[in-house]
């Protein structure tokens, strides 16, 4: 399995992707798709940096699968959709 890529044997309707095509194993999409990103904004709610890592882990991983692909269209699906949110001091 790729790494960043998330374990194998994942549950019907987990929106886990399949690679090396990167693909939505339950909707067909561009992983993440769009139910899998709200998910993870679900989950990460509270720790986006945590998020913002995974995700890059999994760019990271895609970019070595995805060599023809533009680096800034996989930055854009693979973390442009995460929201910012402001800092605290």
């Amino acid at each position: 399995m790729t790494p960043g890529a998330e374990a194998s044997g994942s549950q019907p309707g987990e929106h886990a992707p399949v690679t090396p095509d990167w693909t939505c194993g339950s909707c067909g999409d561009d992983w993440p798709c769009a139910t899998k990103r709200h998910r993870l904004l679900a989950e990460y709610q509270r720790d986006r940096a945590a998020l913002s890592v995974y995700l890059g882990s999994c760019l990271a991983a895609a970019t070595r699968d995805l060599r023809s692909a533009p680096v800034s269209s996989l930055q854009d699906r693979f973390i442009g959709w995460v929201p910012r949110s402001p800092r605290t001091t």
